[in-house]
């Protein structure tokens, strides 16, 4: 009889950190003696908003809180839950209450969070009770819920969309920044060793410089770049494999892909270098201007390709250098109307 192939986790949960000893990066956040860290270590938990750029980490952070406290970790969608699901949560953790069991009730882009769902989550994290209508009509009456203190955990990449009452029920706000290249070695190598790939240092250090900072995108390069070499070459991935690899998938040296060349493309050659609408740049690419703002403008503003002025998007003197273009600081109306005196 043939054995049952092992089903293995996904390649997200199979490289994610466990613990806080574990996690890497991010020092100002979980370093030692930091806040955070002296909460997570005392369980002595707070309420609060982990914001940044997509990849960096929020959610495994939020799982890694739940598992050094021991405490119970529900998770939900701000995008596709509702009240309902809301309840179900906060109601369980009464049952965990009584088996001495703290809940972490997790809630991913938070600030996408219908505003129904918002006024149910008030009166919980203040006053730990919940409130709804059971009826209809004349029969319709109020039903009051006790529930036992819970952490919410609210992850999101724009801070700035948060309701301000939600906001300001939270204890703290603690923002999570790109990775700088030493730590997305050490990330890299921790994957490849993890999920059996064998790498040398070239070929991590490739993969590590192309994965803009963010260990999501680092894995998922890693493998790719297991994959054509399994396919291409030795099973190996070295230096010149993971080069081949990317270029492949079009990433080059700076990790920008075919995606940020268009978007540069279209600010410099469409627009004069801008400024332009965030509309009107998204309808030029034909992408949605909520993709651009959140994927891959903060990346390139971290590298000064591009810069946010009241008049809109605008294409720096770097961005023209990358992409080979002439750049002058006049915009080219001024320019042809002053060769003409």
């Amino acid at each position: 009889m043939t054995p049952a192939r092992e089903i293995l986790p996904p390649l997200a949960d199979r490289v994610r950190p466990a613990t806080v000893t574990e996690f890497i990066g991010q020092s100002h956040l979980v370093g030692t003696g930091s806040l955070l860290r002296r909460a997570i270590l005392e369980n002595n938990l707070f309420s609060m908003i982990l914001w940044g750029p997509p990849g960096t980490g929020k959610t495994t952070l939020a799982k890694i809180i739940a598992r050094e406290t021991k405490a119970d970790f529900y998770q939900m969608s701000a995008v596709s839950s509702g009240v309902r699901e809301v309840r179900r949560i906060l109601k369980a953790g009464r049952e965990n209450f009584k088996m001495a069991k703290h809940t972490v009730f997790f809630i991913d882009e938070i600030h996408r969070l219908n505003r129904v769902v918002e006024e149910v989550l008030y009166s919980a994290m203040e006053d730990f009770f919940l409130s709804w209508m059971v009826g209809k009509g004349l029969a319709a009456r109020n039903v009051n819920l006790r529930i036992n203190p819970f952490t919410l955990i609210g992850a999101t990449t724009r801070y700035s969309m948060i309701s301000a009452p939600l906001r300001d029920r939270f204890g703290s706000v603690f923002r999570l920044e790109y990775y700088d290249t030493s730590e997305m070695k050490v990330i890299v190598q921790r994957s490849a060793r993890i999920l059996d790939v064998e790498a040398d240092q070239q070929g991590v250090d490739e993969i590590a410089c192309r994965s803009r900072g963010t260990p999501r995108i680092a894995n998922r390069l890693l493998k790719r770049s297991r994959d054509f070499a399994l396919v291409k070459a030795d099973n190996r991935v070295t230096g010149p494999v993971a080069r081949d690899a990317l270029a492949q998938l079009q990433v080059d040296e700076l990790g920008l892909d075919q995606s940020d060349r268009r978007l540069l493309e279209s600010i410099i050659d469409k627009f004069s270098g801008g400024p332009v609408g965030l509309e009107t740049l998204a309808a030029s690419i034909h992408e949605d201007s909520d993709t651009i703002m959140d994927v891959w403008e903060p990346y390139l503003l971290q590298l000064g390709f591009i810069d946010r002025t009241p008049r809109g998007r605008v294409a720096t003197k770097l961005a023209h250098d990358y992409l080979g273009r002439p750049y002058s600081k006049l915009d080219p109306r001024d320019q042809a109307r002053l060769s003409g005196f």
